[in-house]
């Protein structure tokens, strides 16, 4: 069963932005492909399996960004 979410993240501005989080989430066991979006302040997860949101917020936070939450 795959799964896809998109999260709020606050602080990218730029490409280096978008590399940095994409590298630190994909890192994440079970996450098959991530699409961070500078513009819109996104990134989206695709996965294998669900992925926890603390595993997802370290991950941001280990990239130098703030996880703010589910997107709606």
């Amino acid at each position: 069963m795959s799964s896809t979410i998109t999260y709020t993240v606050s602080g990218m501005s730029c490409g280096h932005c978008e590399k940095s989080v994409s590298s630190e989430v994909s890192g994440i066991p079970g996450v098959t492909d991530v699409a961070a979006d500078a513009k819109a302040g996104t990134v989206t997860i695709s996965s294998q399996s669900p992925v926890d949101d603390a595993a997802v917020r370290a991950a941001v936070d280990e990239a130098g960004y703030e996880l703010v939450g589910r997107a709606a």
